[in-house]
């Protein structure tokens, strides 16, 4: 047999191994269809269990009372000679409920490692967010890339008005009523980081007045 061959035979049986372990990380999610050597993923299961059981247990113990939402989950196949690779990408919000949120984004080879990976990477670059009364100070608008977001506060009771990746992150952060609106790009980590652009720029009454130099008692200082 020649060289040629072994080759072709060793980059064969190296794809089917790497197709193995898709079937692996399939048997996590619902609807997976395994025929003709393709796995197709329709929707993630339980991918928060998968965070929290391939963390350490030390890391598990320092994150019982973190928020954490896997926002989105991405697939991507690469032809290579004999078959195809397969690798996944994560999207996961983090926050502690009281003010801070932060999120992240993670590659691997195995659907448990990037969210693992995503989830350290969103606790290393949380931010604070100014909070009133369980929402927002006042109304704003964040933008990154395509995606705009519109916040507004909402009075006790109302809950959080909104979906996807704006839900999640308002949710990390620990508000509890507010009204949202996404405009433009639907693209989750687009719309995750106008949230959070938004977010950033709440400020207090009190920080209001302290950069203008007046004192709370002053009605003009509006």
């Amino acid at each position: 047999m020649s060289d040629e061959s072994l080759n072709e035979n060793a980059s064969v049986e190296a794809d089917e191994t790497i197709l193995a372990e898709a079937v692996v990380d399939a048997s996590l999610t619902e609807g997976v269809e395994v025929e003709a050597g393709e796995v197709r993923f329709d929707k993630l299961k339980k991918a928060e269990e998968i965070l929290r059981s391939s963390a350490p247990a030390s890391f598990r113990e320092a994150s019982e009372n973190t928020f954490e939402k896997v926002v989105h989950i991405n697939r991507c196949s690469k032809v290579v000679k004999g078959g195809r690779r397969f690798s996944f990408s994560a999207l996961v919000v983090s926050g502690d409920r009281e003010g801070r949120v932060g999120c992240g984004f993670g590659k691997a080879q195995e659907v448990s490692e990037c969210i693992k990976k995503s989830s350290e990477a969103s606790k290393k670059d949380m931010m604070h967010v100014n909070i009133t009364h369980n929402t927002i100070p006042h109304p704003v608008v964040g933008e990154h890339g395509g995606a705009r977001v519109k916040l507004m506060p909402a009075s006790p009771g109302t809950g959080l008005i909104a979906g996807g990746g704006v839900r999640a992150v308002v949710e990390a952060a620990g508000i509890k009523d507010v009204l949202a609106k996404s405009m433009g790009s639907n693209n989750p980590a687009n719309v995750v980081k106008a949230t959070l652009q938004a977010l950033e720029q709440l400020r207090t009454k009190e920080q209001i007045y302290s950069v203008r130099g007046k004192r709370l008692a002053d009605k003009r200082a509006l």
